[in-house]
């Protein structure tokens, strides 16, 4: 895998429509810019890919959880763009077979599905990487969003990929729900 790129990008959150947080919601963000191998053409056999995916989890993954300064990782996101030589299959190859291992592994566990996205796109496309509650996916203060861009990327023949992670829910989360207190973490679910 020929990495060209990588970049880390934190949100600090503060304020909520004027209310002061007691903590402050941090979004971290790890991203790569990666070299295609099979930009332009059809080829069957993804594997090559797919080990990729497994690399980009373990070390996206140490990066975003490190970018959050120590704070317990609660929420967790994938997403990537691959350039208009591409097929979204090259970014699904990257993003599902193996990269959830290593990620949940630097993240500290994490029974539930890694939410995840994907889209083809030029230099500067961006792309909102879902994030929700790493151990229960229905803890509803948890489902949000980060925008990840990165303006020299995709090229033609790149892959953007990106990895998010949160101290915490969303600021002033009041839409009921489970409560992360209350979840049992058996089946990633509930």
């Amino acid at each position: 895998m020929l990495i060209r790129k990588i970049m880390t990008v934190v949100e600090e959150t503060r304020i909520e429509n004027g209310v002061g947080l007691a903590t402050p919601v941090k979004k971290a963000a790890a991203v790569a810019v990666i070299k295609n191998p099979f930009a332009g053409r059809y080829v069957e056999d993804l594997t090559e890919l797919i080990d990729a995916g497994e690399e980009l989890g373990r070390l996206l993954g140490k990066k975003a959880v490190a970018a959050l300064g120590g704070e317990q990782v609660e929420s967790y996101g994938k997403a990537a763009i691959v350039g208009e030589l591409g097929e979204l299959e090259h970014a699904a190859a990257l993003l599902h077979p193996k990269l959830g291992k290593p990620f949940r592994e630097e993240v500290g566990g994490g029974k539930a599905i890694i939410p995840s996205a994907k889209k083809r796109g030029g230099m500067g496309t961006p792309i909102d990487v879902p994030l929700h509650y790493k151990d229960a996916a229905f803890v509803r203060s948890h489902y949000d969003a980060v925008e990840v861009r990165v303006a020299d990327a995709p090229a033609a023949d790149e892959i953007v990929v990106a990895l998010a992670v949160t101290n915490s829910g969303r600021p002033l989360p009041r839409i009921g729900g489970l409560q992360k207190s209350e979840v049992k973490g058996e089946d990633g679910l509930r």
